[in-house]
């Protein structure tokens, strides 16, 4: 297979969908990302990716999706965007190629020659291979263990060497959900590809699977302390957040009457975070933080009555400083971008109808 100009690389959410990812992004110079669950989501993340493609000046794409079963309809659904791209921008050409080990999708592959399964390995193991058959790219070959390690675990080898190491690693990216790929995205990958990548360094260690279970609480501090000076987990984590969201506030700023917010998208433990944010962001008045299943959560630092916004919203309540509701209506989505004009118009609704 040629190698690509530009990779754009769907994978699952748990550790055999990341490690794919992590895989690759040792063997492609550009490469995107994205993660999806099963069902619906595979669709809105696949559409953000041909939206990229859009502007994307690369003349060979290859669009890569492991861990992952597909519908019939989904994979119609690529082969269409594919045609309509192609015929928009004559000169660029867009391979697919799916890399899955789930028997669910034993239709789709019957159809899809670019759908690849096989039940016998664990969709790591499946890239690992294919990577280096198809782009010779030995530079993943270091990682052979710990490959098989994931194998062992995602397939439930019992007996193989590695799989109380797998477990132990395949735990710790279940629960790591201190970032929250909703709103940073890359920032959440990286965490997870941190925790890969210190994994790598214990595997041959004796005992390594105790060892790793021991240190996992270190490496993950490691990744979040920075130039930081050392300090709990929790503080860590919220001062990450914290410098995050400033970088990124100007994108984030939304209005409600005189009072100037910052809406968020599914973080975790906002109560902390919003603080620590606001107290360090005093020209903000209050964050409102949305989750995937329409509850919010917002917080002010006396500078807005964030229990009157609440309520107007969502039917919520609370403190003047911290409350929050659920709003009616709001439909998970994969694009802040979404997010942000649902929440604008939900605002610019609700204040006309009280005027």
């Amino acid at each position: 297979m040629k190698k690509p100009d530009s990779v754009y690389h769907l994978s699952h959410t748990d550790l055999d969908g990341y490690a794919c990812q992590f895989l690759t992004s040792h063997c492609f110079e550009k490469i995107r990302f994205q993660n999806s669950n099963y069902g619906d989501e595979i669709t809105g993340r696949l559409k953000i990716f041909f939206d990229a493609m859009l502007l994307d000046a690369s003349k060979e794409i290859l669009l890569l999706i492991t861990d992952l079963n597909l519908s019939l309809q989904q994979c119609q659904f690529i082969e269409d965007q594919i045609d309509k791209l192609q015929n928009f921008k004559p000169g660029i050409h867009i391979s697919v190629q799916l890399l899955d080990h789930h028997g669910s999708g034993k239709d789709s592959a019957a159809k899809y020659d670019w759908y690849y399964l096989d039940t016998s390995r664990s969709a790591t193991k499946i890239t690992y291979d294919w990577l280096i058959e198809k782009f010779d790219c030995h530079a993943i070959e270091k990682y052979a263990g710990l490959v098989d390690a994931i194998n062992a675990i995602d397939i439930w080898l019992t007996e193989e060497k590695g799989f109380e190491f797998g477990k132990v690693l395949m735990g710790a990216i279940a629960s790591s959900r201190e970032v929250g790929r909703a709103l940073f995205d890359d920032e959440d990958r990286h965490h997870k590809f941190h925790l890969i990548r210190s994994a790598q360094e214990i595997i041959e260690e004796e005992n390594a699977h105790i060892q790793l279970d021991n240190r996992m609480h270190a490496i993950k501090k490691a990744f979040f302390a920075g130039d930081r000076a050392d300090n709990t987990l929790d503080n860590l984590v919220a001062d990450y957040l914290t410098d995050l969201l400033t970088h990124k506030k100007e994108e984030l700023l939304i209005r409600y009457r005189d009072k100037v917010g910052v809406l968020t998208y599914g973080i975790p433990n906002i109560s902390v975070i919003g603080n620590a944010f606001l107290v360090k962001n005093p020209d903000v008045d209050f964050i409102l933080n949305i989750s995937p299943n329409g509850s919010i959560s917002l917080r002010s630092n006396n500078k807005a009555d964030v229990s009157e916004i609440a309520a107007t919203l969502a039917g919520g309540g609370g403190h003047p400083n911290a409350s929050g509701g659920r709003i009616g209506g709001f439909k998970e989505v994969y694009s802040y971008g979404d997010v942000k004009r649902f929440v604008e118009n939900l605002i610019e609704d609700k204040t006309k109808e009280q005027s």
